[in-house]
């Protein structure tokens, strides 16, 4: 008996096209449709014909990690995940899933209309792999995840959209599944929800399970997954540590826009984005300026490392440029889920040499909490560096959320 993989999915060499559909629409018989449907399958379709959503794809994803994957809207993120799930096959190469799979690619795909909630339950665990006497055990826990009440027992047409995502869920969530394919799904949802699906994910996380993600939400990939990769143009332009892949990915979109800015010309829509330099001194910033350290200091100055919601803080910027050009330095505060809490920046004019920039901030104002805070110094014609990283620590005030505003509170009391 050999030992199990340790890869959970491996795709060699993946290639997906689809036939382009023509514009055209001519006056058709039944007798031209019979022909048409009978040569069909014999025509090889030219290369002109076809649409390659998917170019060489090699990549493994090992087995008990969180994956995921970044790209623009049309760069195949979410065509690989249905050649993994089995939705598609592929054009050429292969794809090797090794462990029970489910997914949740689309909001109630493989629900029936007409059933209610508690037979779709029982068919789609069947389709995923149970069997019948498997997901009857499980349909009570499974309904009450959901939390649908009566609406178990009703047609799932007649269910919102946010009652549709809490039973694809619960259901691909409660069917033990090895993997987990998540496409974009989890957006939707009030955040009751929202937390309570985050919490079912890192119990997945913690119990070794494999889960791949397609999202947008790049802080996400950053702060919560183990490996991340960029796919663009139907390629896997970049696999490994996710700040590094986010960074670079964030880096070619803004290179993008910079172009489009110069030259009136959008890049953005183009099959795949152009490579920022990353090689040599000038990945470095040697060959224009850089950040050499980002410090935190309270109000007297001092190097802190917590801060109150009442207190200063001075964000330090160190820099170096080799040669005078305008500078202009930015501060982004994210929170631990990925939301941009605020951004700020400075143009400090022509600069050269080492030094200091320096943005003060009187009252932080942001709730308890641990966030992100990256530091970043541009020129003008050059594709923007990775931003430094740092944690600020915000500790000893109560509330939810990420502002603390300045606040009192009074009482009228009543005449007795």
């Amino acid at each position: 008996m050999s030992a199990p993989s340790s890869d959970a999915i491996v795709l060699k060499s993946v290639v997906k096209s689809f036939r382009k559909t023509s514009r055209k629409r001519e006056t058709t018989t039944l007798k031209t449709e019979l022909v048409r449907w009978l040569t069909f399958r014999k025509k090889k379709a030219e290369p002109s014909q076809l649409i390659q959503a998917l170019t060489g794809v090699d990549l493994r994803i090992p087995r008990g990690k969180t994956v995921g994957i970044v790209g623009r809207n049309g760069s195949g993120k979410s065509t690989l995940l249905k050649l993994v799930t089995g939705i598609y096959t592929p054009t050429s190469g292969t794809i090797e899933v090794h462990g029970r799979i489910s997914a949740l690619l689309e909001l109630g795909a493989g629900f029936h209309p007409d059933f209610t909630g508690r037979e779709n339950i029982l068919i789609n665990g069947i389709i995923l792999g149970m069997s019948r006497a498997e997901v009857k055990a499980r349909v009570e826990q499974i309904i009450e995840y959901a939390e649908l009440g009566d609406f178990i027992d009703e047609p799932v047409r007649t269910y919102s959209s946010g009652m549709f995502m809490r039973l694809a869920f619960a259901v691909a969530t409660h069917v033990d599944p090895e993997i987990l394919i998540i496409d974009e799904i989890l957006s939707v949802g009030d955040e009751h929800f929202a937390r309570k699906s985050q919490a079912k994910m890192n119990e997945f996380r913690h119990g070794g399970k494999t889960i791949l993600l397609v999202t947008h939400a790049l802080g996400t990939v950053e702060s919560w997954c183990d490996l991340a990769a960029w796919i663009d143009g139907g390629k896997v332009r970049m696999f490994g540590d996710p700040r590094r892949v986010v960074a670079e990915y964030r880096r070619a979109i803004a290179a993008a826009e910079a172009e489009a800015e110069k030259t009136g010309h959008s890049a953005l829509s183009a099959p795949g984005l152009a490579l920022p330099q990353t090689n040599g001194a000038q990945a470095q910033g040697v060959a224009g300026a850089r950040l050499t350290g980002v410090r935190l200091h309270d109000g007297a100055g001092a190097t802190a490392a917590s801060f109150s919601s009442d207190a200063a803080l001075s964000v330090v910027l160190d820099f170096e440029a080799l040669s005078k050009a305008p500078l202009r330095f930015s501060v982004d505060v994210m929170s631990a889920d990925g939301r941009l809490v605020f951004s700020l920046g400075y143009d400090a004019g022509e600069l050269a040499g080492k030094g200091a920039v320096t943005l003060k901030v009187p009252r932080l104002g942001l709730a308890e909490g641990v966030y992100e805070l990256l530091g970043t110094v541009t020129r003008p014609g050059e594709p923007p560096p990775p931003p430094h990283r740092v944690a600020l620590t915000v500790s000893g005030s109560a509330g939810a959320g990420v502002l603390k505003p300045v606040h009192e509170w009074a009482v009228e009391r009543p005449d007795n």
